[in-house]
């Protein structure tokens, strides 16, 4: 009883917030475009570079769906919230929406009839793009994209998260900088070329840093500590990049880089919505963008750098020997991982390279939340054909295989075993996995 009172109080208190923003906070719409902008004519293929860079595709199309006609679920902590269709259709796109109201969408948030974008389309992240990226890309959809007549799904959300007027005051608090992109002074151009796709059109903090009080990004750009530092996104861990046991910093550059446009290197796989970002945008970039993102990264690493060097001599754990052994009364998380794991990823933890990872010192396995590595083992996962990596390769899901408390022992095993040292998972971490709407 007193949990539900906490909730309705809290909910009378963000309608009254939103009731007040509505009365005195205006829309914020930044704008008209500059002259500059508005005279600029995009090189052939730049609007199509800046969409493979914004990642467009992956949220703006349902599986199985035309590109760009929307109509994708993106879920929420408050709801499902529907992708909507940007192909140049006039009655159910952006067909009739000129490069001002464009503009005003992907620095704002707010569509030509004054609605408040939810921040699920993360204008936090693409109002650090330049002009003339929005002008190539305005460009690009109004010319290069099919119309397609799609009328999507309304998003229709709990009070009072279904009070848009209530973005006003939101976007007060999260959005109140000036558009646009700055530069870091006293930096070469391949990091400011990296800050500039990682901050702006790459949108990474929109999964990769946390979110505060108000489910704004707690830190957008690497003045910030928390930027980078970790978040979750539809149901997966959007894991840490900054810090001396993240991926990045152990990596070399040239591997973070592989990662990124193959889903791929010696030590990892992407997953989830990451290979989603890997097959529809990294793939796309040129090598010398994804090296720009890779050594910006590296640059940004926090409480010092973990430089990958070369494999030291082997070390046989205490892991690897129980596996190894395989006793009669060996535990159940360990006794899982042979039936099911060890043919790929080998008792030493450290799978093949760039086809099975390694899940001994792997940032998902022992990251803070377990709910990547629980997905994983439910749902599977598939590394994407790339120009550089064509072959697909798919790990099964064990979701009707292994009950809760099986997919808890399992994944325990893996948090505790080799070199990790991570906490237990219980079976209600599953099961609220397991339940989450699948799409």
């Amino acid at each position: 009883m007193k949990k539900l009172v906490r909730v309705l109080g809290v909910l009378v208190v963000l309608g009254i917030i939103a009731l007040l923003a509505f009365i005195f906070v205006p829309v914020q719409r930044t704008g008209p475009a500059t002259q500059l902008a508005a005279d600029f004519k995009p090189a052939k293929g730049q609007g199509e570079y800046v969409m493979r860079a914004g990642d467009c595709l992956a949220c703006h199309t349902n599986e199985g769906g035309k590109p760009f006609a929307g109509g994708r679920a993106i879920q929420s902590p408050m709801g499902a919230i529907w992708t909507t269709n940007i192909t140049p259709d006039k009655e159910t796109g952006i067909g009739n929406w000129s490069l001002d109201d464009f503009r005003a969408a992907l620095y704002d948030g707010v569509t030509p009839n004054g609605t408040h974008l939810y921040p699920a389309m993360p204008y936090e992240n693409y109002r650090k793009m330049s002009e003339e990226d929005i002008v190539a890309l305005y460009d690009y959809f109004m010319n290069e994209v099919e119309p397609v007549s799609n009328k999507v799904e309304e998003t229709k959300l709990a009070f009072p998260f279904n009070l848009r007027f209530g973005l006003r005051a939101w976007n007060w608090l999260a959005a109140n900088y000036e558009p646009g992109f700055k530069p870091t002074q006293g930096q070469d151009e391949q990091f400011n070329r990296g800050k500039y796709l990682v901050e702006g059109a790459g949108h990474c903090a929109a999964c990769h840093s946390p979110r505060n009080l108000f489910m704004a990004q707690d830190g957008i750009d690497d003045t910030s500590k928390a930027f980078l530092t970790g978040g979750e996104i539809d149901g997966y861990t959007a894991p840490d990049l900054r810090g001396p046991e993240s991926g990045p910093q152990k990596w070399t550059t040239e591997q973070t880089a592989a990662y990124l446009a193959t889903a791929r290197n010696a030590h990892s796989t992407a997953t989830g919505e990451m290979m989603l970002v890997v097959r529809d945008s990294l793939q796309y970039l040129t090598k010398e963008d994804n090296m720009a993102i890779a050594a910006y990264l590296k640059k940004i690493g926090t409480g010092g750098e973990k430089a990958a060097t070369a494999p030291a001599e082997p070390v046989v754990t205490e892991t690897e020997k129980m596996l190894t052994e395989a006793k009669a009364d060996m535990p159940l998380g360990p006794r899982l991982y042979l039936d099911n794991c060890g043919g790929c990823h080998l008792v030493n933890g450290k799978g093949a390279a760039e086809i099975f990872p390694e899940l001994d010192d792997n940032s998902l396995v022992t990251a803070k939340s377990p709910k990547g590595l629980i997905s994983v083992i439910l749902h599977g996962a598939e590394l994407p054909s790339t120009a550089d990596r064509p072959m697909k390769v798919r790990m099964q899901g064990y979701d009707n295989r292994l009950s809760d408390e099986e997919v808890a022992a399992l994944a325990t095993f893996l948090r505790e075993g080799w070199t990790n040292k991570a906490p237990a998972v219980s079976a209600a971490d599953v099961k609220a996995i397991r339940d989450l709407p699948k799409h």
